[in-house]
């Protein structure tokens, strides 16, 4: 899924802070000199809208800035570990994954492209060869997702995607079977822990596609 933002108009056809990419280009199209930015929260919205658009220019105003204490609960990521992830170019699209160590970035597996694709598949998948890597080289290392989405279906062993069947990605879905006959077979002990990328920034694992 898409991150939510938000978007202010310093100056155009109509100026705010305005929750929809669609809204926001209507009142800057055509509109000389419009001045408008994304921003990955309403209140940073709120408080740039008050501002002056000079003093955003150039600056990543897409992540979530914490303060020191809401830092502090979250804490740092359990090392040594395993984190996965997936990409897709499209929705449905060429989609890929894979999985790596977690404090070195090195890559252990990586599966794709594959056909008409989805990211939210693609990550069910990376989760579930993650547990079977784990299992296999008989290692105790949580592992860790960003995507709450695919979390909750290896946890109740079923990729639950309403992404159709086609010729093109059949050798997709023979996978996705693949994926849940194992977790249908196995037990495992291993922690599965949501990334908490407003705090830790982009999981490792990620294709730096975004």
């Amino acid at each position: 899924m898409a991150k939510k933002k938000f978007y202010v108009i310093w100056n155009g056809h109509q100026k705010g802070v305005f929750a929809s990419w669609d809204v926001c280009k209507k009142h800057i199209k055509d509109f000389k000199g419009a001045q408008y930015k994304s921003f990955a929260s309403k209140d940073a919205a709120e408080k740039a809208f008050k501002g002056r658009y000079e003093d955003y220019v150039g600056k990543d105003t897409k992540t979530v800035v914490l303060s020191a204490e809401e830092l502090k609960k979250y804490g740092k990521p359990i090392v040594p570990s395993l984190s996965v992830d997936a990409a897709c170019a499209g929705n449905p699209g060429k989609m890929e994954y894979r999985g790596v160590i977690t404090a070195s970035k090195k890559q252990l597996f990586i599966q794709g492209p594959f056909e008409q694709g989805t990211n939210n598949v693609g990550e069910f998948l990376a989760l579930v060869h993650g547990l079977g890597y784990l299992k296999q080289h008989n290692l105790a290392h949580p592992i860790y997702s960003d995507s709450k989405i695919a979390i909750s279906w290896v946890k109740s062993g079923q990729c639950r995607t309403n992404l159709k069947i086609t010729a093109a990605n059949k050798t997709l879905f023979d996978l996705v079977k693949r994926a849940e006959k194992w977790l249908k077979e196995n037990t495992y002990t291993t922690q599965i822990l949501k990334w908490e990328t407003k705090a830790w920034g982009e999981i490792p694992a990620d294709f730096g596609r975004k």
